[in-house]
């Protein structure tokens, strides 16, 4: 097996684990937010020292870099709370389907934004994306605005994780680009170590603020909640190497092993069912994406 499909395949598991911990601490213990601090909390102490014995004190990249970071850190904690309030209302294989819309969401804005290309395969394949999308929100209500009767609560919060997560990755990639040094590691691990910083102070500001006692309980959920950092942070190198070693469509191809996990977590983990409805609509949008991602 290559380096890159290893890698790939590893980066799915991570991500399914700190999925899966997310929503059992979200139904047990901690709030939305709070779930979402405890992936930043655990994690950037270890981002900052794994900084500190791979290149030591870097130089202070410019005000570009932290501008990327700060929109890159803020669209990534509102997504993942989106993520944990969509696992709160759906099972972890359906909520993992839908924030997998992201691919989806880059194509579109590419094409409407951008004046992209499109070929009319990758057309077809976002039509049925949007059909999956659909299927998966629910049933039809038979009152109210079109928009609301055809986009559900959840379908909502998955494709705002999805937009989301998709900024954040972009801004991302512009401030490892901000970063001194030709090494992708270097610039990869400054990034994460200082992004992961301010998403850690911004958090505890928010919950000192708006949910007093939250950081308290995170904190004595360390059993559970340190796991998300160390996962979050495994699943990020993990996706980072992938990426310096393959194309990118290819590596999204191959994460998409990661719905597989989601299932087999929602059915063996949490006993969760899987409707027939949701299979049909879980079907529809990760083909969408698979076909999206080869044919880009």
């Amino acid at each position: 097996m290559d380096l890159w499909i290893a890698a790939a395949l590893a980066a799915a598991l991570f991500q399914t684990v700190r999925f899966m911990l997310q929503k059992h601490l979200s139904q047990v213990s901690l709030s939305a937010a709070g779930a979402t601090f405890a992936r930043f909390v655990y994690s950037a102490p270890v981002a900052v020292v794994l900084m500190l014995l791979y290149g030591g004190l870097p130089v202070l990249p410019g005000s570009a870099f932290w501008g990327f970071g700060i929109v890159g850190g803020a669209a990534q904690i509102t997504a993942t709370v989106c993520t944990v309030m969509l696992f709160g209302r759906r099972n972890l294989a359906v909520g993992m389907t839908f924030i997998k819309v992201e691919v989806l969401l880059t194509a579109l804005i590419g094409m409407v934004v951008l004046g992209e290309a499109v070929s009319p395969a990758g057309l077809l394949a976002m039509i049925v994306g949007i059909a999956g999308v659909l299927v998966l929100g629910g049933p039809v209500e038979s009152s109210g605005p079109l928009l609301r009767r055809l986009i559900s609560p959840s379908a909502a919060l998955g494709l705002s994780a999805g937009a989301l997560f998709g900024v954040s990755a972009v801004c991302y990639r512009g401030a490892s680009l901000e970063v001194v040094g030709e090494d992708p590691v270097l610039r990869a691990v400054v990034t994460l170590a200082a992004v992961t910083s301010m998403q850690m102070i911004g958090m505890a500001f928010w919950l000192r603020l708006r949910e007093a006692g939250e950081m308290t309980r995170v904190i004595g959920a360390w059993r559970s909640a340190g796991w998300i950092g160390l996962t979050s942070m495994a699943g990020t190198f993990c996706w980072f190497t992938a990426f310096t070693l393959q194309n990118a469509a290819y590596v999204k191809a191959v994460g998409q092993v990661e719905l597989i996990f989601g299932i087999l977590g929602t059915v063996l983990i949490f006993r969760e069912r899987i409707s027939g409805r949701e299979w049909l609509g879980m079907a529809l949008l990760s083909g969408s994406i698979l076909a999206l991602v080869l044919v880009l």
